[in-house]
């Protein structure tokens, strides 16, 4: 019984990206539609009878009031097939490499490309057999997408059945029919593309407790502050912190298996270094390029606003699709204040009534809808698989009470707070490890005994020098060092071999850039022999200036950027025994001398 009109919809009234159209009787929130002649890609927000609001993806300049409306019958949805990793796309999916191939460097208003190339032949090696019992989520064969990643061709999640048939190894496109599964509503073809919503997680069939950690190569974060595999963190900074730098070091060096980057609201120049550099990188497990499991999705702060919003949605849904395959995926966002400034522009534009600083009452909810797809779990076909997360906080002058951060807080359970002062310092990462926390020690505490049986109490015993410093320069600002007894220097001296020799990390030494875990212990073990040996020597009286003497101190300052291996810092840890031995023979040959 509807009008003519419901069968019309047209533009009646243009906001930003936001537009208002009638005649949308039947129409779904967040329906993809499409707007003008060009056919803008936009998704309905909000419904009242049979007007709707839309928001639209792409530059709305020069649309009019009356241009056509399209409704497609669909959500928002992202193509999930080989091909996706080593690519590059905008918020929506589209391929920013395919479009300045096709149009230049200016991605035209209306534009429209395959998020896949859906003429592209895989090399498919199937690895079922007809009349065998499959489950929704199990792989029926496997492409080799890269030479880093095995990509899995698995039933979608509401699929499962019996084999009715399926094709022999061969060369295949995304379209082509792999296998016939018999299912209890008849049968169902099977190719190698997919499609799925962004805004609805993809099933699993259990979350799994994390056990592992997420190596990332920084000494700060992996040793002090460590992040589980399926684990959530946050790295808020001020301007200039080195937020951008810090979460490229984790893409680049972290060992997770497929590595999402969302490059969400920032500028420009942040992100053309990113798509610059990856290509060139090289993975340091394997010594392949680092973008043969990498996926990047750019969304620069001069793009249209809405995609932002969706740009976080598109990331962590094609990370979901590799975690259930059974692999361990990072996801990074830089940064989520970005994000979190396009929900409030554009529910500005929708007349919201505005919470805390004009952003959206529902910003909480929104945040934990991203964090909490995150995880470790056990997928639909029995694979143990992982999505971390790493978002970027912005705060304005790096005021850690503002809203963003704080209710980000609330979400994650690792939070690598940036400090201005020490990035002023050229101390980077500038990870204030006072106000830092993770609460993944315990989880991740079993692994790295396995590395070393007193990880834990070396750690424990790391972070309490730290903090005892952090108290002792308290008084040294009113009265000078010189006024502290030897055993309180000495907490001063070893701090400062700590921060300088084991927390700051030069990201561009080809030594340093990268510390695994191994060598992480033994330079953590090497500082604290020569912290605890040097405090019984001068509890026994010794000065400190001879422990500043000794010629293994400045080796040991050296040692992160100079000595490469584990074997090697094993040297110089009997090295800095012996000398802390011939110290401790000659100063105890004084004191038995009779006076």
């Amino acid at each position: 019984m509807n009008s003519k009109k419901s069968f019309n919809p047209v533009v009646a009234r243009i906001n930003g990206p936001t537009v208002t159209s009638g005649g949308m009787a039947g129409a779904q929130m967040y329906e993809v539609v499409k707007v003008g002649e060009l056919g803008l890609i936009g998704e309905v927000v909000r419904l009242i009878g049979d007007r709707a609001t839309i928001q639209v993806y792409e530059d709305t300049t020069m649309l009019k009031p009356g241009a056509p409306i399209q409704r497609t019958g669909q959500p928002l949805s992202v193509w999930l097939g080989p091909g996706l990793v080593g690519n590059i796309y905008d918020g929506i999916q589209r391929p920013l490499p395919g479009i300045q191939a096709h149009s230049g460097a200016w991605i035209r208003r209306g534009e429209k490309m395959p998020a896949l190339d859906l003429e592209k032949r895989w090399t498919f090696e199937p690895c079922v057999q007809p009349g065998e019992t499959v489950v929704a989520g199990q792989a029926v064969g496997h492409v080799a997408e890269t030479p880093l990643v095995k990509h899995h061709v698995m039933l979608p999640p509401d699929v499962s059945g019996k084999v009715n048939s399926i094709v022999g190894k061969g060369e295949y496109n995304l379209r082509e029919t792999l296998a016939v599964i018999e299912t209890a509503a008849g049968p169902r073809e099977i190719t190698m593309l997919q499609k799925w919503p962004v805004r609805v997680p993809r099933p699993i069939r259990e979350r799994l407790r994390i056990v592992e950690p997420l190596i990332t190569g920084q000494r700060i974060i992996d040793t002090f502050f460590p992040i589980g595999k399926g684990g959530a963190a946050a790295i808020p900074g001020g301007f200039g912190t080195g937020k951008t730098i810090t979460q490229h070091q984790l893409a680049k060096w972290s060992d997770a298996e497929i590595i999402v980057f969302i490059g969400c609201g920032e500028r420009g120049n942040e992100m053309t270094e990113v798509l610059r550099e990856f290509p060139e990188l090289k993975d340091p497990r394997t010594g392949r390029p680092l973008m043969e499991r990498t996926i990047l999705i750019a969304n620069t702060s001069n793009m249209p606003v809405a995609a932002r919003e969706v740009s976080i949605y598109t990331g962590i849904t094609l990370a979901e699709y590799y975690r259930d395959m059974g692999k361990s995926v990072a996801v990074f966002a830089d940064s989520t204040s970005r994000w979190a400034e396009a929900l409030r522009e554009l529910a500005a534009r929708l007349e919201e009534m505005p919470a805390e600083e004009g952003f959206p009452a529902t910003l909480p909810t929104r945040l934990a809808q991203f964090y909490e797809r995150g995880g470790a779990v056990t997928t639909l076909a029995g694979e143990r698989g992982s999505v971390s997360i790493v978002g970027a906080v912005s705060p304005p002058g790096g005021d850690f009470s503002e809203p963003v951060t704080q209710h980000t807080r609330r979400f994650i359970r690792c939070f690598w707070a940036l400090d201005t002062t020490l990035a002023n310092a050229r101390h980077y990462p500038s990870i204030n490890w006072l106000q830092s926390y993770s609460e993944y020690v315990e989880d991740v505490g079993a692994w790295w005994e396995k590395q070393s049986p007193d990880w834990s109490e070396m750690r424990t015993e790391a972070l309490t020098l730290l903090q005892r410093e952090d108290r002792l320069q308290q008084i040294v600002k009113l009265v000078g060092p010189d006024a502290l007894p030897d055993s309180q220097r000495l907490i001063l001296f070893i701090a400062e071999i700590f921060k300088d020799g084991f927390l700051a990390q030069n990201a561009f030494d080809e030594t340093d850039m990268y510390c695994p875990p191994e060598r992480q212990v033994a330079l953590l073990r090497i500082i604290l022999t020569l912290y605890r040996r040097g405090r019984d020597l001068i509890q026994a009286g010794a000065p400190l200036a001879r422990l500043r003497g000794l010629v293994c101190v400045p080796l040991l300052m050296r040692a992160k950027s100079s000595i490469g291996t584990a074997e090697k810092l094993a040297e110089l840890e009997k090295r800095v025994g012996e000398e802390l031995d011939v110290l401790a023979k000659e100063f105890l040959k004084k004191i038995e001398q009779p006076a």
